[in-house]
């Protein structure tokens, strides 16, 4: 098995470890610090996602963006290389702006009613995000 292909299933085991994780309650019955763990459980979910674009790039010999934008750019680069589909890219959008603001935002800064809709239906879009890079990887 390629070494790419073992770095995307230890990316696959993260993510699901981030998901497993993530609390079964809503989060406005959450403390300041609960949502701010939850908040990093979102942020390791998307950098995941975009660790497993990156692997999928290299096993094509295919250029990883670079520059301000290269996180939106990989994005739009896996649609046009046939990696991803049109659908996903518009639902990993959330997820990439969430992680801007998270990256760039005050942790006291974050609202349960705005982390709620990325939490719902995670695990779907993660199986989703799944099929398609196996079968991008066939």
């Amino acid at each position: 098995m390629p070494d790419y292909r073992l770095r995307i299933e230890a990316e696959y085991e993260a993510i699901e470890s981030a998901l497993s994780a993530l609390p079964d309650r809503v989060l406005s019955t959450l403390s300041a610090l609960e949502l701010a763990g939850v908040a990093a459980l979102l942020h390791n979910f998307y950098n995941g996602i975009e660790n497993i674009i990156k692997q999928v790039f290299e096993s094509r010999a295919l250029p990883i963006p670079q520059g301000e934008s290269w996180h939106r750019d990989l994005l739009i680069a896996a649609v046009e290389k046939g990696i991803l589909s049109n659908l996903l890219l518009d639902e990993l959008k959330r997820y990439l702006a969430f992680r801007h603001f998270f990256s760039h935002g005050y942790a006291l800064s974050l609202f349960p009613d705005r982390i709620e809709p990325l939490i719902a239906g995670i695990e779907l879009l993660f199986a989703k995000f799944k099929d398609e890079i196996e079968s991008a990887m066939r």
